[in-house]
């Protein structure tokens, strides 16, 4: 008998959908400040002691792979760059059996310096988050001059062989919503996958505009004025968020993530860690479940995975954004983890 039978099976919600996609916030912390995304000044980071350590981390990721059918592990934060321990955490995460796939999301400044330990670590790929290629519309929206690190990153992680680099830009009204060709054409002249997400209701400052958000309609449009695209289709992109294109035939392609106008909650296989060690069953949750003060007050690997399931066991037939009693969570998105 495998070990998920033993143990009670994987993260099944009540409508059928199995979790097999691990969301881990290594930290809510950032170096950049993104307009959309929090305030000038930063925000109240949590406090070292709420954080899970290097040792509960590589703990419930290890629960989550062996107990509960977690084939994927992705890092995201803040930015989980800044986890001083990061390396050490995806090799002893690439140690485990069976094996998950591991990727990171992150704005991409340390890259150059970290992309080939990760490599070596045992990461497989990398997504960046870009929104821009001009340096000044850089530094206004994320209130640093950094583009060049960035894109030094990018070809960083390339060469090390994390691959596919994957891009995701955010389109904004008036903002930067007159780039995506622009953005589309430097992605595939260098080998990367880009995906253009619709803005989300996560920040910090509680402002999103429905009326700014740049749709995914409005993207296809912007890019079939320069571009011949063509729909690979549903079979391309399984439980993926991304619908993608073909530009011109093939072989480039690039996606569109339209999680306020075209929600996918349907084939969500995603659950979530924060840094803090709390279980989010959909990343516009407005509740969490709770899972630190049982790791630290020494509970089994048993009764852990048993809470997990039961987090994800109330998980809500869809996000609800599209809904007009739609509440944002609490927590912005450098709380969460992407």
């Amino acid at each position: 008998m495998s070990v998920q039978a033993q143990t009670g099976g994987g993260l099944v919600d009540a409508y059928g959908r199995t979790a097999t996609d691990l969301r881990v916030s290594l930290t809510d912390r950032c170096n950049l400040r993104c307009t959309y995304c929090m305030p000038a000044e930063g925000l109240d980071w949590l406090p070292k002691p709420e954080l899970l350590t290097d040792d509960e981390i590589v703990r419930l990721v290890r629960i989550a792979v062996r107990q509960l059918g977690v084939t994927e592990v992705r890092f995201t934060g803040g930015e989980p760059l800044l986890r001083r321990g990061f390396v050490g955490i995806v090799e002893r995460v690439a140690a485990l059996e069976p094996r998950p796939k591991m990727s990171v999301t992150t704005n991409g400044l340390a890259l150059t310096k970290l992309a080939a330990p990760l490599k070596a670590a045992g990461l497989d790929r990398v997504n960046v988050s870009l929104d821009t290629l001009d340096p000044a519309r850089f530094k206004e929206l994320t209130r640093r001059d950094r583009l060049r690190d960035v894109l030094d990153g990018m070809a960083a992680a390339a060469d090390a062989g994390l691959t596919p680099v994957k891009v995701n830009a955010v389109l904004m009204r008036g903002v930067n919503d007159d780039e995506a060709p622009a953005l589309l054409s430097w992605c595939l002249e260098r080998g990367y996958e880009l995906r253009f997400i619709e803005q989300m209701p996560l920040d910090a400052q509680h402002g999103w505009d429905r009326s700014l958000m740049v749709t995914a309609d409005e993207i296809l449009a912007a890019l079939s004025a320069a571009f011949r695209l063509t729909p690979e289709g549903d079979e391309a992109r399984g439980s993926a968020p991304a619908e993608r294109w073909l530009v011109d035939g093939g072989p480039g392609s690039f996606g569109v993530i339209g999680t306020v106008t075209r929600p996918f909650c349907g084939a969500c296989d995603r659950t979530r860690l924060t840094a803090d060690g709390q279980i989010r069953n959909c990343l516009f949750a407005r509740e969490e479940s709770d899972l630190r003060t049982a790791l630290r007050g020494g509970a089994s690997d048993d009764e852990i995975a048993d809470r997990w399931r039961a987090a994800m066991a109330t998980k809500k037939a869809g996000a609800g954004i599209d809904d007009p009693t739609f509440l944002q969570p609490a927590r912005p998105m450098s709380a969460i983890g992407g």
